[in-house]
């Protein structure tokens, strides 16, 4: 007994495996709905790269500013609390607080000014600049369960798993590292005034966490090489997939094909029209037949008015017998004219005396000279 398989149940969808590399339209159509190689751990590295970064170059100027500010906002209550016996109005209260916030954001601006632009070049660097509005359109298939368990148990799935791992292991080993060296001089905290405390907890926190950004980095780069060649790899189609889309850009063949047939035929036609308004039909006299009119009061040189090889060569010298056309042999002269004229144009200098020549035999012959 014999067994049947059908070896496209074992393809990859329509048209069988994915070998083939995503050609340009497919590449900018998926740009246009928003998929594109991008690492969101890139960003979120250099994102906290930058904040630690910018918090141990300008700790100075905010802990200066936030000192300043307390003094403020805490010499501004006497002044306000001697006029109420102590009390403070709910006005005078609102403004303490607005006062007290606007000097902390600016207080914080550097660390928000260089968390917008470290994102903004991340993203830009990876995906150029081309915003679009369809990722935030809702797509029902997102609410399928079943789709949820399939992305759930995908190989997506698994790669973010083991990068959280990753990432919470080498966090640990770090900050486990580090702090142990630290740990005496956090003990004697007790000791410190409180300038001298805060400033080893803001020292030790940066530290720590610039530390931690260049491990993220690390783990962000790997992300981004993977997201690219997941991308490329997702992007792949079947051969029937690009042929498709080369029908839909290009247009069929087949029809294409037929189209410039049909074209070629009206062309020809219209040619054949012309044929008994020439002078003569310059032969070599099987392969080319050129037929050649002079008008000296339309043009300054000799026109071709039709041309044809082999067949067409036949029946324009058909055409030319039908309307009593005289037919001269000049096998080098028919050869240059097919070759460097096309139809509808004048003859080119070049060949002005050897044509001249033609139509002079040709004028004798039918007594107008």
């Amino acid at each position: 007994m014999s067994l049947r398989y059908n070896l496209q149940f074992f393809a990859e969808g329509p048209g069988g495996e994915k070998t083939e590399e995503a050609t340009p339209k497919k590449l900018e159509d998926a740009r246009k709905e928003g998929k594109v190689a991008k690492s969101k751990e890139l960003a979120n590295g250099a994102g906290i790269l930058a904040l630690f970064l910018t918090l141990k170059f300008a700790t100075g100027f905010m802990g200066r500013t936030f000192l300043s500010t307390f003094a403020d906002v805490y010499g501004m209550i006497p002044s306000v609390t001697v006029q109420y016996q102590g009390m403070v109005p709910e006005n005078d209260f609102v403004i303490l607080i607005r006062y007290g916030l606007l000097r902390v954001l600016i207080i914080c601006l550097p660390v928000f000014i260089t968390g917008f632009i470290v994102a903004f070049l991340c993203d830009f660097v990876q995906v150029q600049w081309h915003p679009t509005l369809k990722p935030l359109t809702p797509k029902f298939s997102n609410l399928n369960p079943l789709n949820g368990v399939k992305r759930l148990f995908s190989i997506n799935a698994l790669v973010e798993l083991i990068k959280a791992l990753m990432k919470i292991i080498l966090i640990s080993i770090i900050v486990y590292s580090y702090a142990k060296d630290k740990l005496y001089y956090l003990f004697a905290m007790y000791d410190m005034t409180i300038m001298q405390a805060l400033n080893l907890i803001l020292e030790t926190v940066v530290d720590l966490g610039i530390r931690i950004s260049a491990v993220y980095a690390i783990i962000a780069a790997g992300d981004f090489i993977y997201q690219r060649t997941k991308f490329k790899r997702d992007m792949r189609m079947t051969k029937q997939e690009v042929k498709d889309e080369y029908k839909q850009t290009e247009g069929d063949p087949l029809i294409k094909g037929k189209i410039r047939q049909r074209m070629q035929q009206a062309s020809q036609r219209r040619m054949m029209q012309n044929v008994p308004k020439a002078d003569v039909v310059i032969t070599n006299p099987t392969h080319y037949a050129v037929a050649i009119q002079y008008d000296a009061d339309m043009y300054p040189a000799p026109i071709v008015l039709a041309k044809g090889e082999n067949y067409l060569a036949q029946k324009i010298k058909e055409a030319a017998k039908e309307n009593n056309i005289e037919i001269v042999e000049n096998k080098p002269l028919a050869r240059m004219l097919y070759s460097s004229v096309e139809v509808g144009e004048m003859i080119p200098p070049e060949l002005y005396q050897a044509v001249a020549e033609v139509l002079a035999f040709v004028y004798k012959l039918q007594g107008r000279v």
